[in-house]
C-alpha cells in the first residue's frame, strides 16, 4: 500500500485520524489542516503497539499509551487516514484511565512515540520534501 497516497477523504478539524507503521498507530485529533502546504496539526491522543507473539495461533498483544498532554506534530497529511470508531471507541478508556498520569507512565508514553516519529521519518522521507 502507498501511505503517501493514503488520504481518501479529506481531513477536517476535530476529526480522529491515525498514522500506521509497521506494527504501530498513532491516533491523534485533528487542530488544522494547511492546504496549501499539504500539512496537518494534530495532537497525539494514543499510541497502540502490536506485539506478535511467537505462537502465530495467538491473537498479537497490545501495548497501549496514552499521549496527553503532550507535544502537538505538525506532519503532512498524506500520512493520515480517517480512523474508524470501531476502531477508536475502545482504546478511548486508556485515556479515561489515564487522568493521574505518572512520571513513569509519561516517560515510557514519550519515548514511544519519539522511536514511532523517527521511525515514520526515516521510511518516508519524500513525504516531508518542500
Amino acid at each position: 500500500m502507498d501511505v503517501l497516497a493514503h488520504t481518501q477523504t479529506p481531513l477536517i478539524a476535530h476529526s480522529i485520524v491515525c498514522l500506521e507503521h509497521q506494527n504501530t498507530c498513532l491516533y491523534g485529533e485533528v487542530i488544522q489542516v494547511v492546504e496549501d502546504r499539504q500539512v496537518g496539526w494534530v495532537r497525539p491522543l494514543l499510541l497502540r503497539v502490536s506485539v506478535p507473539q511467537p505462537d502465530q495461533a495467538e491473537l498479537p498483544q497490545e501495548q497501549v499509551y496514552p499521549l496527553q498532554p503532550g507535544a502537538d506534530l505538525l506532519w503532512p497529511i498524506c500520512l493520515f487516514r480517517m480512523a474508524l470508531d470501531t476502531e477508536v471507541m475502545p482504546l478511548l478508556n486508556h485515556l479515561h484511565n489515564h487522568q493521574q498520569p505518572n512520571q513513569a507512565a509519561n516517560t515510557a508514553s514519550g519515548y514511544q512515540l519519539k522511536q514511532f516519529i523517527r521511525q515514520v521519518w526515516e521510511a518516508y522521507p519524500q513525504a516531508f520534501e518542500p
